[in-house]
């Protein structure tokens, strides 16, 4: 109930941004390849970052 006020750690923001850019990628993989394979190196550099933030 009180998890609405919680504010979302650096962690949380990333992998909600990385979920964002792969479902973009996949819509645009259909109609744009060259977008879509964008897209994807947008997200693998946020997993990267993920990466950086575990370790």
């Amino acid at each position: 109930m009180f998890g609405i006020f919680k504010k979302k750690s650096r962690k949380e923001k990333l992998q909600e941004q990385y979920k964002k850019l792969m479902a973009e990628a996949h819509r645009l993989s259909a109609t744009n390849r060259k977008r879509g394979d964008d897209k994807i190196a947008e997200a693998e550099q946020v997993m990267q970052e993920i990466d950086r933030i575990k370790s």
